[in-house]
C-alpha cells in the first residue's frame, strides 16, 4: 500500500469520526432539550432571555419615559417637558451613559417578569390548545386574553421589588443632590429600601403594577397571539412577517390599554414619606383621582409618544427573539 493510499485511508477515516461525533453530540443535545423538566422550563428561560435583550436595547426610552410621567407632579399648568427636552436635560448633567440608569434593575425585573409572564402564557396556552383540540376547534380570543391577564398579574406581583427599585433608581437624579440616594446598584437600591422602610415596602404601588400588567399583556400577549393566529389564516405572507405585523399590533394595544395604569404606578413607586410622615397618595384609586383634580385626565396619557416608542418595540424585540428561540429548541 502506497503512502499516499495511506494518507487518503487516515483523511477518511478521521473525516468520520468527526461527522459521527458531531451527529453524536447534536443527538446528546436534542435528547436533552425534549426531556420533561426541560420542556416545561423552555418557555421561562426562552421569556427571561427575550425580555433581557429587549430591556437593554429600549433602556435609554424607558429612562425619558419615567422622567416624563414625575415632571410637573401636583401641577396643572406650567412647562411641558418633551422626550427630546428630557433627553437633553440628561445629557446636560452627566454622560450619554445616564440613560442606562437603573439597567440593572431592569435586567433583574425582566429575569423575574417576564420570564414568569412569558412562561405562564405559553404553559397555559398549551393546555387551552389540547383541550381545544379535543373539542374539534380553535382557541377563542376571550381563552387568549384570559392566559394573559392571568400571566400578566403573576409575574407583576412577584416582579414588584425589582421594579420598584427601577424606579427608584431612575427618579433619584431629579432630586436635590443632598436628598440623592446614588445608589450603585439594583441590590444597593433593594437593601436600601429595606433597611429605610421595611420589606413589605418592596410591594409598594402592587397594585397598580398588577393591573398595569394584566392590561399590558391583554394588549400584548392575547392580540399577538389572535394577530398572529388571523395574519396565518388569512395572509400568504411569510412566517417572519406576519409575526413583524403581529407584534406591531400588540405593541400599540398593549400601550393604549395599559398606560394609565403604568402612569399611577410610576408616581406610587417614587413617593416616599414628608417631613409631616404622610405620604402624597394613600392607594391607587387616590392617585388617579389627585391626578385627576390637580393635573388633568389628559396627564394620564402624557408621554404616549415615548411610552409607545418604549412598548411596541419591546414587545416587538421580546415576541420575536422569543418565537425564534421557540423555533431552535422545538
Amino acid at each position: 500500500m502506497s503512502s499516499n493510499t495511506l494518507k487518503q485511508a487516515a483523511e477518511a477515516a478521521r473525516t468520520k469520526s468527526t461527522t459521527m461525533g458531531k451527529h453524536g453530540s447534536e443527538t446528546v443535545a436534542a435528547d436533552f432539550l425534549h426531556t420533561p423538566v426541560m420542556r416545561a422550563a423552555l418557555p421561562f428561560i426562552n421569556g427571561g432571555l427575550s425580555g433581557m435583550v429587549a430591556t437593554t436595547v429600549i433602556q435609554p426610552v424607558d429612562m425619558i419615559k419615567v422622567r416624563l410621567q414625575l415632571a410637573g407632579e401636583g401641577v396643572a399648568t406650567g412647562p411641558k417637558p418633551t422626550p427630546l427636552s428630557v433627553t437633553r436635560d440628561i445629557l446636560a448633567q452627566g454622560k450619554a451613559l445616564d440613560l442606562y440608569t437603573g439597567l440593572s434593575a431592569g435586567l433583574l425585573r425582566q429575569a423575574v417578569y417576564t420570564t414568569a409572564r412569558l412562561g405562564f402564557f405559553d404553559t397555559f396556552m398549551k393546555g387551552l390548545a389540547a383541550r381545544a383540540k379535543e373539542k374539534g376547534r380553535q382557541v377563542s380570543f376571550a381563552e387568549r386574553a384570559g392566559a394573559g391577564l392571568a400571566a400578566g398579574g403573576i409575574a407583576a406581583f412577584v416582579g414588584n421589588p425589582a421594579d420598584l427599585a427601577l424606579i427608584r433608581m431612575q427618579s433619584d437624579g431629579l432630586k436635590p443632590a443632598a436628598e440623592r440616594k446614588n445608589y450603585k446598584s439594583v441590590v444597593d437600591a433593594l437593601s436600601t429600601i429595606v433597611k429605610g422602610e421595611g420589606v413589605t415596602a418592596l410591594w409598594a404601588g402592587a397594585a397598580p403594577t398588577v393591573v398595569r400588567a394584566m392590561a399590558l399583556n391583554l394588549g400584548q400577549l392575547a392580540f399577538f397571539s389572535e394577530a398572529k393566529a388571523q395574519l396565518k389564516e388569512r395572509t400568504a405572507w411569510s412566517a417572519k412577517s406576519q409575526t413583524l405585523t403581529a407584534s406591531a399590533i400588540a405593541g400599540f394595544f398593549a400601550s393604549f390599554l395599559s398606560l394609565p395604569f403604568d402612569f399611577v404606578k410610576t408616581r406610587l413607586q417614587k413617593q416616599q414619606r414628608g417631613p409631616d410622615g404622610k405620604l402624597p397618595y394613600k392607594s391607587m384609586t387616590d392617585c388617579f383621582v389627585k391626578v385627576a383634580r390637580q393635573e388633568g385626565l389628559t396627564r394620564f396619557y402624557r408621554g404616549f409618544g415615548t411610552y409607545y416608542v418604549r412598548i411596541a418595540p419591546h414587545a416587538m424585540v421580546t415576541l420575536i427573539v422569543v418565537d425564534y428561540l421557540g423555533f431552535l429548541t422545538k
